[in-house]
């Protein structure tokens, strides 16, 4: 499955590429791509745990950047 994030108070580019790393680290996530310029993760995972990937990118993305920071569907 391949869905599209918005990434919600993102304001560091070198944050993003770390997000990035980290999402891509995630067990059944095929690729993720995160671009700065248009606050945007393209994600795509697994069908059957997708939910799951998605919580797990959530608190990666905080743990990261701080609690502003989060991603909203599109």
């Amino acid at each position: 499955m391949t869905k599209t994030f918005i990434v919600k108070n993102l304001d560091c580019a070198h944050c993003a590429e770390k997000m990035e790393r980290a999402i891509n680290k995630i067990k059944g996530v095929n690729e993720a791509s995160i671009t700065f310029m248009t606050q945007k993760l393209f994600l795509d995972a697994d069908d059957d745990r997708f939910d799951e990937i998605v919580e797990e990118a959530r608190k990666a993305v905080k743990k990261i950047d701080g609690d502003e920071v989060d991603l909203t569907e599109v």
